[in-house]
């Protein structure tokens, strides 16, 4: 197939996944070219090592704004400007696509906005893998977008003009937006997730029935290189509020002293979060080594020499990270929320615990005073990927949704 491939990602486990999808591909004798927005990561597993890639720049141009409009809200008319800068970006990319006679387009999310906008302005066939939903327009965290200013309402007049007038604008953006992602996932042939998670994700945000299409490990990468294992517990993600490194902390200060250190691997951070959970730490008494931008060697390494990896993220859609972590021999604590609880089988290749601190540092504890049975744990993890998740697989099941939708396999 010739197959054009369109992304705007972050570094992180979403990257990844594409990159290995890219590769997989052009692996297997298809053509492949690449689009992408210049606010993408381009240095992160360039796409480029296998396939052409043309970055498109979205030029946020400033035009005039009604008088009132810029008085009322100037946030409103700037939130409306980004929309509008992304979805002319994604035209010129849609245009460049159909003169070059794909036989599909294979598109993937998009920071800020998740559903990529190009895909509405596409007449060739078209799949997209979400990874998730925008979480933010439909996740409560900890108020949905659209009441965020419900706690005020609790001593203030909820029916007042000045009040209403005040959220019109923001709840018109936020309709926007939510709009334009509606269109572009009805314009999709077929839309593929990560999890059974995000399939009831992806139904319950836009009424459309996706289908699972798991992803897959390099194990040639991720793999036992059979080190010593030393007392420190890794925590993986983006140092964010959504991968809840406060409920981390919380419970590693439970532990029986010497407690031992939590070491979190980031590739991105929200810098005011990680002066609070600085200071938390700092305030729990817990050694918190924040670690940056690590390659995948020293990533592979860190697996290698921890005692257990732990996973405390708000519905992660998947956990990309227990999967590496097992492939390299390690068990995994994660909260029995969202994608992990098809990634982690409790008491085989980890523990699945209640999001609250004590049933963390309990599933921890037995870890650390136990060897052994953390060994067999992570023997069972790196098992477990060998046969079910290898990027074989996952290249297997993508390859096939991408011929079905092409006309190319019945």
């Amino acid at each position: 197939m010739k197959i054009a491939v369109w992304h705007n990602l972050p570094s992180g486990g979403g990257k990844r996944a594409l990159y290995y999808h890219v590769r997989g591909l052009v692996e297997r004798g298809h053509e492949v070219s690449c689009w992408s927005l210049d606010t993408a990561d381009q240095s992160y597993l360039p796409l480029s090592e296998f396939a052409p890639e043309r970055v498109v720049p979205v030029n946020l141009k400033q035009r005039r704004r009604p008088a009132l409009v810029s008085w009322l809200a100037p946030w409103y008319s700037a939130a409306v400007e980004r929309l509008r800068a992304f979805e002319d970006a994604c035209k010129r990319c849609a245009e460049e696509i159909e003169s070059a006679g794909f036989d599909l387009v294979f598109a993937n999310s998009s920071i800020g906005y998740y559903v990529p906008f190009v895909l509405r302005h596409l007449r060739t066939r078209k799949v997209l893998y979400l990874q998730e939903p925008s979480r933010f327009l439909y996740e409560a965290r900890p108020v949905l977008p659209w009441v965020a200013s419900a706690p005020d309402e609790l001593k203030n007049q909820l029916f007042g003009p000045r009040k209403l007038l005040a959220d019109y604008p923001n709840s018109q953006t936020l309709r926007l937006q939510a709009k334009q992602e509606w269109l572009n996932v009805k314009a999709c042939d077929r839309v593929l997730v990560n999890s059974y998670f995000s399939r009831e994700s992806v139904l319950r945000a836009y009424g459309v029935a996706a289908r699972v299409c798991y992803l897959g490990i390099d194990t040639t990468l991720f793999r036992n290189l059979h080190r010593e294992r030393e007392r420190v517990i890794v925590g993986l993600g983006s140092l964010d509020p959504i991968k809840r490194v406060d409920l981390a902390i919380r419970a590693v200060a439970l532990l029986s002293e010497p407690r031992p250190p939590l070491v979190w691997i980031a590739n991105s951070k929200n810098e005011r979060y990680r002066g609070e959970m600085t200071e938390l730490a700092r305030s729990m008494k817990v050694d918190l080594q924040i670690r940056m931008m690590l390659s995948d060697a020293e990533l592979v390494e860190t697996l290698n020499k921890a005692a257990l990896l732990l996973c405390t993220a708000e519905l992660e859609p998947f956990g990309f990270a227990v999967l590496e972590a097992n492939a390299c021999g390690l068990p995994v604590v994660g909260v029995a929320e969202g994608g992990m609880r098809e990634t982690i089988k409790d008491g085989v290749n980890g523990f699945l615990v209640e999001p609250d601190a004590e049933s963390i540092a309990h599933a921890v504890e037995q870890l650390l005073r136990d060897p052994a049975l953390a060994k067999r744990m992570g023997d069972a993890g790196g098992a477990n990927v060998a046969q079910n998740w290898n990027l074989e697989q996952s290249i297997d099941g993508l390859e096939k949704n991408l011929m079905e939708v092409a006309g190319q396999l019945s």
